[in-house]
C-alpha cells in the first residue's frame, strides 16, 4: 500500500518544480526570521533571490550540529515559542543538547510522513503495532506512535526496557509489527530464547528498525531469529525525527526519501563539494516544509549515495543507500578508517559467534591498539581451548583481511556484553578519556 499516492508516485517533472517553490519559500522565511542564518548567508554573499534553480542550493551555507548548539535552546526557531507545541532534544552527551521544535502543522506533517513509512513497510490499519522506541525527549517513540495512530493501526506504547514483559505483551496482544532499534530487536530475540518463547508463539510478521546503522548481515540475523521481514527506516531529530526515508517491503533495497519535504544532497566529506548522482559521500538535507525548526543544508555525517533506478513498488522518490556508518562513528586506527559495521559484517558471517560485540580502542606509547570483545554461543564457549583459539585466529584473520588492521580478539561468554534498550554502545575509545 502507498499512503500518499499523489506525492509518492509524482513524476520528477512535477516533483522538481514543487521542490524549487518550497525551497525558495523556506529560504526566504528563514532569512527573514533567523538572525543567525541571515548572518551566515550574508557572509557568503547570497540572498533568497539568488535561489532560481535547485542547483542554486550549492550557494547556501551548511548547517552543522555545532550551529544548533551555538543557538541553544531556541535561537534557530522561526516562530515564536507560543506557536511551538512540542520540543524534543538530543541527550547532549558530547555537549549541549540539540533542541528541535514543532508547530501543530509540523506534528501533522510528521504523523503523515510516519504513516507513509509504516505503509511502505507493509503495515495497515489492521495491524497491532508494538512500539519499543523510547518515549520522551528522543524523537523515535512519539514520532512512530503518531504515525501508527494516523495509519489507523492499534498501537502498544511499550517504550524501551523490561524485555520479558514486552515479549509477554507481544504474545498476549498478538502484535504483528515491531518498532525498535535493530540492536534492541536482537536483545528481544535473546530474551525470547531464555523464556522458551519461539517466533511461532508470536504473531509478528515485520519489524521497522532505525536510529542506528546496521548491516545486511545483522538484518539476516534479525529475520532469522524473529522470523520476520526487517525493514530499515531513516530519520534524525534535526530534520524531523523518523520519517525522512524508508525501505519498501517489496524490494528492501534503498530507502525512499520523502523528497517532497526533504531535499537531499551528497557531498564530498572533505571538500564539501557536491557529488554526482550515484556517488557515495556525506548525506545532506534541507527541510522544505518544516515551520518551527527548518534547517538549510544540514550535514548529517552519514555516508550514503542516491539511487535513481525505478522501484517495483511504484514510488518515484530517489532512494538512499542503507547507511553503514557515520563520520563521527569512524575510527582511525593506525591511519586506517574503520567502521563498526565492517567488523559486525565479519562477525555475523562466522558460525557460533553472536551478533553482540564491543570494540575497545586504546593507545600504547605512540601506537593505536584495537581489541574486539565477541560473544559466542554457550556451546562454543564451553569448547576446548584449542577450538576457541582457532576461532579467535579466524576472526582476527578475517578482520585483518577486510580492513588491513591487526587487532586482538577476546571471546566472551553469552550475555556478558551489556545490552542496550536504545542505541548500542559498540565502541569504547580510551584514547579520548
Amino acid at each position: 500500500m502507498i499512503w500518499d499516492e499523489e506525492h509518492e508516485t509524482m513524476p520528477r517533472e512535477a516533483l522538481e518544480p514543487l521542490q524549487l517553490r518550497r525551497l525558495q519559500d523556506q529560504v526566504a522565511r528563514i532569512y527573514a526570521t533567523v538572525p543567525y542564518y541571515r548572518a551566515k548567508m550574508d557572509e557568503v554573499n547570497v540572498s533568497p533571490g539568488d535561489i532560481k534553480t535547485l542547483a542554486d542550493i550549492n550557494k547556501l551555507p551548511f548547517t552543522t550540529k555545532e550551529d544548533l548548539r551555538k543557538n541553544y535552546p531556541f535561537g534557530l526557531f522561526t516562530v515564536p515559542l507560543e506557536r511551538v507545541v512540542r520540543i524534543h532534544a538530543s541527550s547532549g552527551t558530547t555537549g549541549k543538547p540539540t533542541v528541535v521544535g514543532y508547530t501543530k502543522r509540523d506534528i501533522t506533517l510528521w504523523a503523515n510522513l510516519m504513516s507513509r513509512t509504516l505503509a511502505a513497510a507493509g503495515a495497515t490499519s489492521k495491524d497491532v503495532i508494538h512500539n519499543s522506541y523510547g518515549y520522551g525527549l528522543f524523537t523515535g517513540g512519539m514520532g512512530a506512535h503518531y504515525g501508527a495512530e494516523n495509519l489507523g493501526a492499534t498501537v502498544v506504547p511499550a517504550s524501551g526496557g523490561n524485555s520479558k514483559r514486552q515479549i509477554t505483551i507481544m504474545r498476549d496482544f498478538q502484535a504483528t509489527v515491531l518498532l525498535s532499534t535493530p540492536s534492541y530487536a536482537l536483545n528481544l530475540a535473546d530474551t525470547m530464547a531464555d523464556m522458551g518463547v519461539t517466533p511461532s508463539d508470536l504473531a509478528l510478521r515485520v519489524g521497522v528498525f532505525g536510529a542506528e546503522p546496521w548491516s545486511e548481515s545483522m538484518r539476516e540475523e534479525i529475520e532469522k531469529k524473529l522470523s520476520i521481514k526487517a525493514i530499515d527506516i531513516y530519520g534524525l531529530s534535526e530534520i524531523i525525527g523518523p520519517g525522512v526515508a524508508a525501505e519498501c517491503h517489496e524490494r528492501q533495497s534503498g530507502l525512499h526519501i520523502m523528497e517532497d519535504h526533504f531535499l537531499p544532497e551528497i557531498v564530498d566529506p572533505e571538500t564539501f563539494d557536491p557529488l554526482p548522482l550515484g556517488a557515495k559521500g556525506e548525506l545532506v538535507f534541507t527541510t522544505l516544509t518544516k515551520e518551527a525548526f527548518p534547517v538549510i543544508r544540514y550535514r548529517t555525517k552519514d555516508f550514503s549515495r542516491l539511487l535513481t533506478d525505478p522501484c517495483i513498488c511504484g514510488r518515484t522518490f530517489y532512494r538512499m543507500e542503507k547507511v553503514t556508518g557515520r563520520s563521527d562513528d569512524m575510527l582511525i586506527i593506525r591511519g586506517v578508517n574503520v567502521f563498526p559495521s565492517q567488523i559486525e559484517h565479519v562477525l555475523v558471517s562466522i558460525e557460533g559467534v553472536e551478533p553482540h560485540y564491543q570494540i575497545i580502542v586504546d593507545r600504547k606509547g605512540n601506537m593505536d591498539t584495537m581489541e574486539v570483545h565477541v560473544e559466542v554461543s554457550e556451546a562454543v564457549f564451553s569448547d576446548e581451548i584449542k577450538k576457541l583459539e582457532a576461532l579467535s585466529k579466524k576472526i582476527q584473520y578475517d578482520i585483518k583481511d577486510l580492513l588491513g588492521v591487526s587487532c586482538q580478539i577476546k571471546l566472551v561468554e553469552p550475555k556478558s556484553i551489556q545490552r542496550s534498550e536504545g542505541k548500542a554502545q559498540r565502541v569504547i575509545d580510551k584514547r579520548k578519556i
